[in-house]
């Protein structure tokens, strides 16, 4: 069990959804960083590496169980990472989602008013049509699906809060969770390449892929320095994921023509995405001070941390 002093001097920092990617990333940077009491919270039993933490079980819709686990705690930042984040899950299961994106959303703030923390919501560029891409923080929103709609209330529900509050927006996370039981592009293309497997990938679709290293550190550039508003934390590379599948198959040094250029119009999904967003990401490179990998530097990144976790 991980486990932190209880006794410290440091702020304390609360993670929702600490088991996931994002989570799981913020954890390990923080722990490193040394500068904060880190407690993880997720919905059932901790499934994080290492020590220097301490993990708190939360189911975040429970509002008397956020009550009495925030206010016991009394952290100084909540970061809420949190999510229903499978788009078409969302689109065939509203409720679900609206639970999870929405009532969650509030009863975090509402505690968090109640102490006063600093509140982070992580979003998504799926609050946007994609019609004018790219977005910086000032571009209205008009989401085109469900989840967008869920996370732009949320949204909606921090701006309008008593206590002191950032949106860090994201796009197109990639990343490598301890128990590799998370897919990204990266993993896919690689591994059905590597089968053999002829793939089909969109190229009419543009995006700011970001791994979630990057993301996780922007969050806690935001943590530290208690920035406030809306901060754009996405990768600086403007690729379609066709572009992203060559770049992937370039550095394996495997088969491109098993690589197939289609485009969306041929896909039936359940939720309609944005065509063309990615983020301009200049106010968190001058505020907070945000460097982000370039998606050949992510690609390589993963490369490494395939082989660790397989070792």
């Amino acid at each position: 069990m991980a486990t932190a002093s209880l006794k410290s001097s440091k702020p304390k920092i609360l993670i929702t959804g600490a088991n996931g990617l994002l989570g799981q990333k913020l954890v390990e940077q923080l722990v490193e960083g040394g500068k904060f009491e880190v407690i993880a919270t997720g919905k059932g039993p901790c499934r994080l590496k290492g020590d220097g933490f301490k993990y708190e079980s939360l189911d975040i819709t429970d509002s008397d169980e956020v009550n009495e686990v925030i206010a016991r705690i009394t952290p100084d930042t909540i970061i809420h990472g949190a999510a229903m984040t499978n788009v078409d899950e969302c689109e065939l299961n509203q409720e679900a989602c609206r639970i999870l994106n929405v009532k969650a959303t509030e009863y975090l703030i509402q505690a968090a008013e109640k102490i006063q923390t600093h509140f982070i919501f992580v979003s998504t560029d799926f609050i946007f049509s994609g019609k004018d891409g790219p977005y910086d923080e000032e571009a209205e929103a008009a989401p085109v699906n469900f989840y967008g709609e869920t996370k732009l209330i949320g949204e909606n529900l921090v701006r309008s809060s008593k206590t002191s509050w950032a949106i860090a927006r994201t796009v197109l996370v990639y990343g490598i969770a301890n128990d590799l039981s998370r897919s990204n592009i990266i993993l896919w293309v690689k591994t059905s390449l590597e089968s053999g497997k002829e793939i089909q990938v969109v190229d009419d679709q543009i995006r700011t892929p970001t791994l979630a290293e990057d993301l996780a550190a922007g969050c806690i550039l935001i943590a530290e320095q208690k920035a406030e508003g809306v901060f754009n934390l996405s990768g600086s590379d403007f690729l379609t994921p066709y572009e992203m599948a060559i770049m992937t198959a370039d550095f394996f040094e495997l088969n491109k023509d098993l690589i197939k250029k289609t485009d969306s119009t041929l896909f039936t999904q359940p939720a309609k995405r944005p065509m063309k967003t990615g983020f301009s990401i200049e106010k968190a490179r001058k505020q907070l001070g945000y460097v982000p990998k370039t998606f050949q530097e992510g690609i390589g990144i993963l490369s490494k941390q395939i082989i660790l976790a397989r070792s």
